[in-house]
């Protein structure tokens, strides 16, 4: 049986070495998906959410993050 997961996850490796994206990774998993989030700034700030559509992802975000943190 394939899994939704089989194919869209990219192997974390893949990541590694990566410039200009010093953001600490974070997951929520649910049932057998994971999804990345960055979460930067104070705790007691207010969220924002930036999404992003295919086939982009988050390092399109890189310069962004700290100008809204």
């Amino acid at each position: 049986m394939v899994l939704m997961t089989d194919f869209i996850r990219t192997p974390d490796e893949q990541f590694q070495g990566l410039t200009d994206f010093s953001f600490e990774p974070n997951y929520h998993a649910w049932r057998d998906l994971r999804m990345h989030y960055v979460d930067e700034g104070p705790v007691d700030g207010p969220v924002m959410l930036l999404l992003h559509g295919m086939p982009t992802w988050s390092y399109l975000y890189r310069d962004m993050i700290p100008l809204l943190v």
